[in-house]
């Protein structure tokens, strides 16, 4: 999966649209309690999330890859 559109929401929620048109949701907040997202509980930086494609990054270094994100997203159905 390549990540076409990347949104930030409340509540530690990626809103992600896929290359392929599908439209889905990834709940970061499972991984807030490992130190590398521990910055990221500052929802202030949780919002400065960079779209790579293939994976999204933050400043603090933290990041996800689109498999990680596509093997758990929950996708909207119609």
């Amino acid at each position: 999966m390549r990540i076409a559109k990347l949104s930030p929401k409340s509540n530690w929620v990626l809103s992600i649209i896929a290359d392929d048109g599908r439209i889905g949701y990834f709940d970061v907040s499972p991984y807030l309690e490992y130190e590398v997202f521990e910055s990221l509980r500052d929802h202030n930086e949780f919002l400065k999330v960079f779209n790579g494609g293939y994976f999204v990054e933050w400043d603090c270094g933290a990041d996800l890859s689109a498999d990680t994100i596509e093997a758990r997203w929950q996708v909207k159905r119609e």
